[in-house]
Order: C-alpha cells, then sequence, then structure tokens
C-alpha cells in the first residue's frame, strides 16, 4: 500500500509480556513502532473494574456459576479464572481449536495478555538448561549458553523489579534484586532441615516479579510498592507486579513512537520474492472484518508460542509453501511444556505458637531442580523444581447461630498446619507434539484452526513418580505428617507453559531461528516469544522471554543501521 499511515520501520505482533519488551526497546531504539493486538484496548488502571471491589460486591462472592463453567469447561479449569478475573480470559466458545490430543489452552485476549494474568515468577536459567540438550541428546543443540543472555537479564529484571535473595547457587544464577519476601516460619523450619540432611537440595525465598523496594527506575515508570494485596489477576492500580500495561507499554508511549491498534488479528506475514524479506502483514478488524495491510522494514513476533506458530504456517508463498522459514520442515514441531501433574501436602503440629501474619505475593519456598544436574542419575531425562509453602486454616463453626456464629466469625479456631507443594517438570520436545492448521475448518475472520496434538509420555510419568517419593520422603525427614500424594492428570497446556515450534539452533535445517531470533530464510523476522524455546527447562519462562526479546531488538537495529536489514 502506497499510504505513509500504513509503513513503519517497525511492526510487533502481540502486546503480551515478549511483545511489550520489543515495543519498549523498538521505541526507545527511535523506531516508529505499530503494535498489533487482536483483543480489545486495556488501560493501565482505568480498565481493571475489580480492582478495589470487595468480596461482598460480587454477584456470586467471586465463584464462577455453574452455567459459566458448563460453558466454559477448558477456562474454568484454570485456578485464576474467577468472577473477579473473567473479563482477562478468553471464553471456550469465542475462538475455538482441535483438540487431537486433550489440551487445555488458556489465553488471554487484550492489551497485555497474559501478563495481567501470569503467577510473577521469575527465575533465570543457568547452563545446566541450556547445554541440556546437547549433553541429553534430545531435541537440537540451544545456539547460545548462559553468558550470552546474562547481560539481558541483569537489563530486563533492573527494569521490571524482581525480589529475591541471591542463593548462590549454580542451577539458578543470582541476578539483581530488591529484598526478598520472607518464607514463614514452617517454610524456615523445612528449608533448615533439608539443608542439614540434603547437601544437594535448597529451599529458597522464591523470585518474583513483584515490588517489593521499587527502585527510581520503578518510580519512574509510575509504580509503587507491592501491597501484597494477592489480587494480582484482576490488574494492578499500583503497578506493584511487573505487566506490559503498567511499564513497557507506557515507556514506549512517551516516546511518541508508538501506535497501538488493538482488534487486530494478523492473518499472514508478506513475503517479496524480489528481496527475499518480509514486506508487511495482513490484518482483519476482529470488529468491522476489514482486512488491511501495513509494512515494515522489520518484524518482531510475539503472537505467543501457539498464534505464533499458526501465523507462520498460515503465511505462504511461492518461496515458502509450507510456511513461512519453513524448509527445514520443523516449524510447528517438537513442541514442549512444563509438568505441573503432580503434587503433594501433609498436616505438621509444630510452631502452633505462630501463625502466617498478611501475604506472600511470592508464594512462599522454592526448590530449585536437583535431578539430573551434573550426571545423569535417573531412568528419566532431565529434572523438576518444586513449590514449597506452609499455612495454617482457620475454621468457622458455620452451623453456630446468633451470637455464637458471631463469636465464631470473630474468632475462628487454628488448625495444623498444613504444607504443599506441586512439581514443575521439564518435558522432552519430540516430533510427535505438534500444531498444524485445519484443511477444512475456519475461524470467523477466514484463518485456519489450529489443531493441537501435544502429549506427556513416559519419561513425564517416570519424573512425575520421582518427583512424589522424593518429595515424600523429605517431607518425612522434616517431621510432617499424614502426608498425601496425588496425581491430577490435569491435560498439558493448564500449566500455560507452552513452547516452541520455532525453535533456535546452529543449522537452518533443523531449526528456524538462530542465536539472534532471527528467521534463517527470512532476515527480517524475529521471533521471541515462548514458540522460540529449543527446550523448556524447568524454569518459569518469562524472564527469559523478556531477556531474548531486549537482546534481539538490540541486534535488530544494530542490523538495520548496517544496512543489513
Amino acid at each position: 500500500m502506497e499510504n505513509k499511515d500504513y509503513k513503519y520501520d517497525a511492526i510487533v505482533i502481540g502486546s503480551g509480556i515478549s511483545g511489550g519488551w520489543a515495543a519498549k526497546e523498538l521505541c526507545e531504539k527511535g523506531l516508529k513502532t505499530l503494535v498489533l493486538e487482536r483483543g480489545r484496548d486495556v488501560t493501565h488502571i482505568k480498565d481493571y473494574p475489580t480492582t478495589n471491589m470487595y468480596p461482598y460486591e460480587f454477584v456470586h462472592r467471586m465463584e464462577q456459576p455453574y452455567a459459566v463453567k458448563q460453558e466454559n469447561p477448558i477456562v474454568s479449569r484454570c485456578y485464576a479464572f474467577r468472577e473477579d478475573t473473567a473479563h482477562f480470559f478468553v471464553k471456550d466458545k469465542e475462538h475455538p481449536y482441535i483438540q487431537d490430543k486433550p489440551f487445555d489452552w488458556i489465553r488471554g485476549y487484550q492489551v497485555g495478555g497474559k501478563s495481567l494474568l501470569w503467577a510473577r515468577q521469575t527465575q533465570r536459567w543457568s547452563d545446566y538448561d541450556f547445554e541440556g540438550p546437547a549433553r541429553d541428546g534430545f531435541a537440537v543443540d540451544w545456539p547460545i549458553r548462559y553468558n550470552d543472555i546474562k547481560p539481558w537479564y541483569d537489563y530486563v529484571e533492573k527494569f521490571i523489579g524482581v525480589s529475591g535473595n541471591n542463593d548462590g547457587l549454580a542451577t539458578l544464577p543470582d541476578g539483581y534484586f530488591q529484598k526478598a519476601y520472607p518464607l514463614n516460619i514452617v517454610e524456615q523450619f523445612f528449608k533448615d532441615r533439608i539443608k542439614t540432611g540434603y547437601s544437594d537440595r535448597h529451599v529458597i525465598s522464591a523470585r518474583c516479579a513483584h515490588l517489593s523496594d521499587p527502585s527510581s527506575v520503578q518510580i519512574a515508570q509510575g509504580r509503587v510498592q507491592c501491597q501484597n494485596r494477592k489480587l494480582c489477576e484482576r490488574g494492578c492500580p499500583f503497578g506493584g507486579y511487573f505487566s506490559s500495561n503498567s511499564s513497557t507499554l507506557p515507556v514506549a508511549a512517551k516516546t511518541g513512537n508508538l501506535t497501538l491498534r488493538p482488534h487486530s488479528v494478523v492473518s499472514s506475514i508478506i513475503f517479496d520474492e524480489v528481496t527475499q524479506k518480509a514486506k508487511g502483514v495482513v490484518v482483519v478488524d476482529s470488529e468491522t472484518n476489514e482486512v488491511m495491510e501495513f509494512e515494515a522494514r522489520i518484524i518482531f513476533v510475539c503472537a505467543s508460542t501457539i498464534n505464533t506458530n499458526l501465523l507462520l504456517l498460515n503465511s505462504t508463498s511461492a518461496s515458502h509453501p509450507n510456511g513461512l522459514g519453513n524448509s527445514s520442515g520443523v516449524l510447528g514441531q517438537y513442541l514442549a511444556f512444563h509438568n505441573y501433574n503432580a503434587s503433594i501436602r501433609a498436616a505438621y503440629t509444630g510452631h502452633l505458637d505462630y501463625r502466617t501474619d498478611g501475604k506472600n505475593p511470592a508464594g512462599g519456598g522454592y526448590i530449585p531442580r536437583f535431578r539430573n544436574v551434573v550426571k545423569q542419575e535417573t531412568s528419566f531425562l532431565r529434572g523438576y523444581a518444586t513449590t514449597v509453602g506452609a499455612s495454617r486454616p482457620e475454621t468457622i463453626d458455620s452451623a453456630a447461630m446468633g451470637d455464637q456464629l458471631r463469636q465464631s466469625l470473630l474468632n475462628p479456631t487454628l488448625g495444623d498446619w498444613r504444607v504443599g507443594s506441586h512439581m514443575m517438570g521439564e518435558t522432552i520436545p519430540k516430533i510427535s507434539n505438534t500444531v498444524s492448521l485445519s484443511t477444512t475448518e475456519k475461524d470467523k475472520w477466514g484463518i485456519p484452526l489450529i489443531r493441537i496434538a501435544i502429549d506427556y509420555d513416559d519419561n513425564d510419568r517416570l519424573m512425575t513418580q520421582d518427583y512424589l517419593e522424593q518429595m515424600a520422603e523429605m517431607f518425612e525427614y522434616a517431621g510432617f505428617k499424614n502426608i498425601e500424594t496425588n496425581i491430577r492428570n490435569q491435560a498439558p497446556g493448564l500449566d500455560i507453559h507452552e513452547m516452541g515450534g520455532v525453535r533456535m539452533g546452529l543449522d537452518p535445517k533443523s531449526s528456524i531461528l538462530n542465536k539472534w531470533n532471527q528467521m534463517h530464510e527470512c532476515k527480517n523476522v524475529f521471533v521471541t516469544d515462548g514458540s522460540c524455546m529449543t527446550s523448556v527447562s524447568t524454569q518459569n519462562p518469562s524472564l527469559t522471554f523478556m531477556a531474548l526479546t531486549a537482546r534481539a531488538v538490540d541486534y535488530a537495529v544494530n542490523e538495520m543501521k548496517k544496512m543489513n536489514l
């Protein structure tokens, strides 16, 4: 199109954690940047309608009615889908997909994406993670190592604000942290017990993207200290936790270089056969169904893992008949996720002269991976991290009446401590874990529906059993009682950590992206969301997405200055 209003220096597809960072970095470097978001606009503070509501102000006291759950069986399985947060989630019928194997795809289509909803856990990867595929013989070798991304972890942490301790662990590198949220008395007791009995296992305070002691960097963003309300999924008016809405997007807007266009469903990337580069994108306005094209010198794809795979598979041309950059044939293959399929709980009758006071937005304790770290020691590949939390439940005599009921409500009885944990296991990217385009069904904008075929395997089942055995042993060593193990049998996807399909690698014959998140076969397209991941490790992935994005933008802009893009 000749209309200059449709031409930009850069286009960013998606406005979530990766897209927000791409927008900020591109705009700050002086590029006129168009951010395309398929969902509605959400402006920080203004569009958080439930953020200051009390439970009694909700018709159903924050519970979802039976009818809503029946209409939304997939998203209803997500812990955060409540009456106070439902407006930030995609409803099942509104955006269908095809499950060749059961997969609970949890989505948030709005400006900010799932950065409004994420659990905010932020852990760095180590070389044990980046070297995993090469050492253990699965997937392909990562084209980068920890030292390549370390400066960008530093850069991101200083900007977003992360609480935590420098724990000195090789498996979980230290960073730039604000003061940690402390463990409570029983979590600290468990930490001390594990330290005496296990030299290779460490209980630490969970690291999270909450402002426990905001720096001038965060204050300049208009954010203030986390109020420990733990109402995060409603949107935080204080900016106490990091989101695109409270942080990166407003910073990008202040440069004057940002154009944000919501209700913009990107159907394909336009490939120019003459220049052998991407020319722009085709967009369908989700409200009017108007089809339009936007052009740019570089394109950052940050649409979230499965949608990015869908977009690239649907971006066909004479040079790329099987999807953009897919002469290798691996696009849409080798996806993986985090195995959250097991949990354990127990009772503890000590420290009954203590109770928890206040709320901990970090969630309690965290045990980094300790299996198969230095050497292969189990029948399964890789390992798992775990959470650890303790609390004392309150009991109210709901059968009481009158003054007796009033007294029970005012003075609930404290029970024994309850201690719990769930696993976060690394699954292995496999050729059988795929997403593909339907050849018969399309959505309401004429885009093929995505087919998802992702599943557990024997490695996951062996890892799950080991987690239950090891945690039960550790709980028993700590003196906990009434230990109960549980396999949830939940479908993949409910972890909300799907990754891969557009993986990075050294060889264009077995990967889509190079070490700069740049497409091997289309040099002005960069992919920095979860789809770029070669393997998934055990850590929560969002911090790594952010660091990879900032690094890729820096490289892309420098290449533009050299006239290489």
